[in-house]
């Protein structure tokens, strides 16, 4: 199997080296360094910088932005949530419909403790075989449902069901007024039923660590809740400092004269 999501990350990248289509989908890959260096996406990044939609903070500091993908319960955000409290590190939490009629409580739960809700719309679709209005419509139905159970009223973060995107679902998004946000440090986590131990997830995520790393952990495995502590004691103490996604957009909207 480790074969296979190498193979298939290496292929994501090399498909990303030929010209893009505007209605050629995609799925989000990269080729992976072992040297906590960001990893190479080859022709994406041009196509992102066009959508303004990233998937890294590239200004080459130390800081890391935690994200989860919600689209249903195991038992473990509430002990998510506790560890992040504790070390007050502030997350993004990616939701769908289906997670946020089945868990309200949890989502104004993210809310009061000053996390993001962000979109990974409202019946997990793929956007790539859909048109503007329906993407539309899906965005629009998850963002009404999270304001009904929590204070955040506009969802602006989004990230695509299952990583699939074209130029077309990029560019749609930017002209609706959100932004596509992919990640930079991910491994297979979201297996349920094949957890690997809390060990396995703190080696994953450190072996790949790199400066401005987005890392994308699903919030059902029992592995990610168990190491997210010591991961985050860690890294804070390697120099390491968690962001907010709003610290990173805000920093991407300055103009270049005042980055530096």
């Amino acid at each position: 199997m480790k074969r296979t999501i190498t193979f298939l990350f290496s292929l994501a990248f090399f498909l990303c080296m030929f010209p893009w289509d505007t209605a050629s989908a995609f799925g989000w890959g990269y080729q992976k360094n072992n040297n906590h260096t960001p990893p190479e996406i080859g022709a994406y990044q041009a196509v992102l910088d066009k959508y303004n939609a990233f998937y890294i903070d590239d200004s080459g500091e130390k800081n890391l932005y935690l994200t989860f993908d919600n689209g249903y319960e195991q038992g473990f955000t509430s002990e998510i949530l506790d560890v992040l409290k504790k070390e007050a590190v502030p997350a993004t939490f990616f939701v769908t419909g289906h997670y946020v009629e089945s868990e309200p409580e949890l989502v104004k739960r993210m809310v009061d403790d000053g996390h993001i809700i962000g979109n990974h719309s409202y019946h997990h679709p793929d956007f790539t075989v859909m048109d503007k209005e329906a993407i539309k419509l899906e965005l629009e139905e998850l963002e009404q449902a999270v304001a009904e159970v929590s204070d955040q009223e506009e969802l602006i973060y989004v990230r695509p069901p299952r990583g699939t995107f074209s130029a077309d679902t990029l560019k749609w998004s930017t002209e609706l007024g959100l932004v596509h946000v992919f990640w930079s440090l991910a491994f297979k986590d979201w297996e349920t039923d094949s957890q690997k131990g809390a060990d396995y997830a703190y080696d994953e995520i450190m072996k790949q660590i790199h400066p401005g790393a987005i890392i994308l952990l699903h919030a059902v495995s029992s592995d990610n809740a168990t190491a997210l502590e010591k991961v985050i004691q860690d890294l804070k103490k390697e120099g390491y400092q968690f962001k907010s996604l709003d610290d990173l957009w805000m920093h991407k909207q300055l103009p270049k004269q005042f980055l530096y």
